[in-house]
């Protein structure tokens, strides 16, 4: 085993949250690992959309011009497809001030985010083990200890000990673990389960952002880089297992639960189907979760938790890289302007939820009840009826879910 190495700050998890976080730290000077367990890049399931809100602090990381040369076109109209019925309007703008170079959102694909921003993070001096797994977490004295298994994560690979006062998860939620801050796993028949996959060739227009209902489920597509068409999508665990079950009984033979959520997509939505009539699928599909929308505690077991860890919303209104990206920041924000020791964290772990709480809750809570309509028996139905007749509905709803909110710092 390798002598322990002491830090300011460890950062598991090298998602949007977690690199924002590290990255924020080490320009203000302190010591940062950051602990990864996948090799980059690496694709993942999530919807990819940056809301305009989120450009400054981008370029405060150092890393805003570097998207705008890497993104998609920007959004500037939002949609519903649902059913037969395809109703858009405009998407609102930023309008962040007369500073501001961008008043719309665009799309850029975690394969390419999280690298741009891990890469800013290491030139920050941050030092990253990667891949690396952590896999226990103890007090130390004033520090606490993390204990990293490299490569793989079996027992024979080489375990790394890292010391630090300030333990920040960024681990996201979708997947158990031994550490205190990771949830217990559960299987819930109306759990939502994630997929995700990129296509080209797609014949949706560029600056359109539609977020798709169908029996089960919902979803949304935008055109990321290099021409990719990220579509992402969750149904529930139950409604999937009754599609699959199906299939075989008609059919015969095993088919993939990505397949099987393509082709309900299709079948279902008019709007998705008429968008992927001509694409080609660019990678293989992506699954994931299931998803755990709600408010968890920020700080707790003197441990702070960032992005999906903290709290996330249902993907329904496209907010979660948004969400990690300033959680990080508001994280930064605070740990930067404490008293050391134990107790001086735990002031900032109040302060912290309090912030975290008032810039995402009303988010969380409008996607949440979008969501049971968009999943409840003729939801779907009367969302669509609601857009047709009342289209800016959607412009509303786009600016309810934070989209033109500025990051706390920033105006």
């Amino acid at each position: 085993m390798k002598q322990p190495s002491t830090h300011d700050a460890i950062v598991i998890g090298a998602g949007p949250a977690g690199t924002s976080a590290a990255l924020a730290l080490a320009q203000r000077g302190w010591a940062v690992a950051i602990v990864e367990k996948s090799a980059f890049p690496r694709r993942k399931v999530c919807g990819e959309y940056i809301s305009a809100s989120n450009l400054t602090l981008l370029d405060r990381l150092g890393v805003g011009d570097a998207w705008r040369a890497e993104a998609g076109p920007e959004i500037r109209r939002v949609g519903l497809f649902c059913g037969d019925t395809c109703v858009e309007a405009p998407m609102p703008g930023a309008k962040l001030g007369p500073a501001a170079r961008d008043d719309f959102g665009r799309a850029l694909g975690r394969d390419v985010l999280d690298s741009l921003l891990l890469d800013a993070a290491r030139s920050a001096g941050a030092e990253v083990f990667q891949p690396g797994r952590a896999v226990a977490i103890d007090r130390d004295g004033a520090c606490q200890a993390v204990r990293i298994q490299a490569g793989a994560g079996n027992s024979r690979d080489e375990a790394t000990i890292l010391r630090a006062p300030v333990i920040v998860a960024a681990h996201g939620s979708w997947e158990p673990g031994p550490l205190p801050s990771q949830l217990e796993k559960k299987s819930r028949p109306w759990d939502l389960l994630g997929f995700k996959a990129h296509f080209t060739g797609s014949t949706l227009p560029p600056d359109l952002m539609p977020l798709l209902t169908f029996p089960g489920g919902y979803g949304g597509m935008v055109l990321a880089d290099h021409g990719r068409m990220s579509i992402s999508c969750c149904i529930r665990r139950d409604v999937l297992a009754r599609l699959r079950g199906r299939h075989a009984r008609e059919h015969g033979g095993h088919v993939s639960a990505a397949e099987i959520v393509e082709r309900h997509l299709r079948a279902t939505c008019r709007g998705a189907r008429d968008a992927l009539e001509e694409a080609r699928l660019d990678g293989s599909w992506l699954a994931a979760g299931p998803i755990r929308p709600g408010i968890r505690a920020g700080y707790e077991k003197d441990i702070f938790r960032v992005g999906n860890a903290a709290g996330e919303s249902h993907p329904i209104i496209a907010e979660g890289i948004s969400m990690a990206l300033q959680s990080g920041w508001l994280l930064a924000l605070e740990l930067s302007a404490a008293a050391g020791g134990q107790a001086g964290r735990g002031a900032v772990g109040r302060r912290y939820e309090r912030a975290w709480r008032g810039l995402f809750s009303t988010r969380v809570r409008a996607a949440e009840a979008i969501a049971r309509i968009a999943l409840g028996h003729g939801g779907a139905a009367m969302m669509g009826a609601v857009v047709r007749n009342f289209p800016r509905a959607l412009t509303l709803g786009a600016r309810l879910s934070g989209k033109t909110r500025a990051v706390p710092g920033f105006g």
